[in-house]
């Protein structure tokens, strides 16, 4: 049973499977710093300052006098709309990005199928028909 899960385990598609998964993390990383240290401030700042992450409405009394998301989730239910407009513009940017990377690829293969394959070398049977009619067209 061992042998049998080591055989699956280095498998092609299950190591390709696990670079992108950890490939896929590194980049989900990239993309929620682009967001939250770069776009949302700029965000903020066109709308007056503000900072996205503490928008936010409180259900309970507590929760509505908090004055930061944290402190307001701590001290009841909260709805976090500025979380989840930061983690949309995330989905996008992310989708978009992906988007890009597949339309660059599908025209990679595109073109790739697009070009004629070199031609076949000959056969010996072709190699030998070719001399044959070499020395008939030099006898004649």
């Amino acid at each position: 049973m061992l042998q049998e899960f080591k055989k699956f385990a280095m498998r092609g598609s299950v190591v390709d499977l696990a670079i992108g998964v950890i490939i896929g993390a590194a980049f989900g990383k990239i993309i929620d710093s682009m967001v939250n240290d770069i776009m949302m401030p700029i965000i903020g700042r066109i709308f007056g300052g503000l900072d996205f992450s503490n928008y936010f409405i409180g259900l309970t009394p507590a929760a509505s006098q908090a004055a930061t998301y944290d402190a307001a989730k701590k001290a009841g239910a909260t709805l976090g709309y500025g979380q989840f407009l930061t983690v949309t513009v995330n989905f996008v940017i992310i989708a978009w990005i992906l988007f890009l990377v597949i339309r660059g690829m599908n025209r990679v293969f595109a073109q790739e199928q697009a070009a004629p394959p070199p031609p076949a070398p000959p056969t010996k049977e072709q190699e030998l028909l070719t001399e044959i009619r070499d020395l008939l067209k030099a006898r004649a």
